[in-house]
């Protein structure tokens, strides 16, 4: 609705109330943001988790790289101002899920500390769970799934993180480590750690 101004105004004290949508879904709603390089296997864990978690009830939402840019975010580049824009938005359709009462699964390179903490801002740190996935870049770089790496390599991809661009590692975060472990083992491993925060 808008004012005599023609400004929007909030409607939020009108609406259904988060708490109400969470007692009806019988779940605690949170945000888990999954870092790591290209390739480290954070939508693969994800989908694994996904699965576990809906076996058991729970409603979620999973996000990634090519779901997001081709949709939502597909007028976006890889400029430094478009990959800001494109975090942006996807918190906010994180915070627009979680006020839904969804676990919202996020699956995002997002090298910087400064980019995560922009999401972990919008979202609001209560509902906001860092997750690293820890692969090295030697294991990633040897799976290639989209031949991002080679394109890096040969110059074709600028700014490719962990090559050409840097990777910050989060400080304070869930880590994963996926070195000799199945898929199966890190979405159990994850699942864990969460269970807790979403009730049930």
């Amino acid at each position: 609705m808008k004012d005599e101004g023609g400004n929007i105004y909030s409607v939020f004290d009108e609406i259904l109330s988060r708490k109400e949508k969470e007692e009806l879904l019988k779940q605690h709603s949170i945000v888990l943001w999954m870092t790591g390089l290209s390739g480290s296997g954070k939508t693969t864990i994800a989908k694994a988790l996904e699965r576990l978690m809906h076996e058991d009830g729970y409603l979620t939402e999973l996000l990634d790289g090519d779901n997001i840019r081709s949709g939502i975010n597909k007028n976006l580049g890889f400029s430094d101002e478009d990959r800001t824009e494109n975090i942006r938005r996807i918190a906010e359709i994180s915070k627009l899920f979680v006020n839904c009462g969804v676990i919202t699964i996020n699956c995002f390179v997002s090298p910087t500390k400064a980019i995560r903490q922009q999401a972990k801002e919008i979202i609001g740190e209560a509902d906001f769970v860092e997750v690293f996935i820890d692969t090295p870049l030697e294991i990633c770089e040897q799976r290639d799934p989209k031949g991002l790496y080679k394109k890096a390599r040969k110059g074709e991809i600028k700014d490719f993180t962990g090559i050409s661009a840097p990777f910050e590692a989060p400080e304070d975060a869930v880590v994963i480590k996926t070195e000799g472990k199945e898929v199966a083992e890190c979405a159990k491993e994850l699942y864990e750690h969460i269970l807790p925060k979403i009730g049930k």
